[in-house]
Order: structure tokens, then sequence, then C-alpha cells
């Protein structure tokens, strides 16, 4: 992994691996939501790494949208009582700094 936000991006999806069955329970259709969204955000940063620069950026952006999700899905799983605010709050920061650095990747 060649860029900071990759393995910040990982470190995310290991941090919300452990809420991931309590949402599923739950929730089906938030739980892959909030999946998939965590998938794309890795796997578009992975894309934009060593891809040509527009392609680079558009990866970024799509990252940082997909960072959002993730945020939202977790704000409305702790809303709905699926799982603890408190768990959230660490990831929370890492979704943060996620699609701030993506963010600015984009060049946007």
């Amino acid at each position: 992994m060649g860029l900071i936000v990759q393995q910040k991006a990982l470190e995310a999806a290991e941090g919300l691996q452990p809420l991931l069955p309590y949402i599923r329970k739950a929730d089906k259709d938030l739980f892959d939501q909030v999946r998939r969204a965590m998938n794309s955000v890795v796997l578009n940063l992975a894309e934009a790494d060593g891809n040509d620069p527009g392609t680079a950026r558009a990866r970024f952006a799509t990252a940082c949208g997909s960072a959002k999700e993730v945020r939202a899905g977790l704000r409305l799983a702790a809303a709905y009582g699926y799982v603890g605010r408190n768990r959230c709050a660490e990831l929370d920061i890492a979704l943060d700094e996620i699609y701030a650095m993506s963010w600015r990747l984009s060049g946007r």
C-alpha cells in the first residue's frame, strides 16, 4: 500500500468489523450498505494509487463519498440502538481523517 490514506482505510475496516454483526442482526439492508460503502472506500483508494491523474482524482472523490456514507450508516445504527455511540466514536474519527485526506487528494 503506497498511500497513508489506504492504510487508514484498512484500519477503519478492521475497526468496523466488530460492529457489523450487531448491525446485520438488526438491519440486514443497513449492514449491507455500510459494508459495501467501506469496501468502496478501500477499493477506490487502491484503484487511485498508481492510476492516471484524472482517474485517480475521481477515485479519491468516490472514496471520500463512501467514507461519509459509512459514517452516516454508523450514525443511523447508533440512532436506532443497534450499536452504542461510544463504540462508534473512534471509528468516527478515523472516517473523518479518511474523507479529509481523500477529499484533498481529489483536488476539489
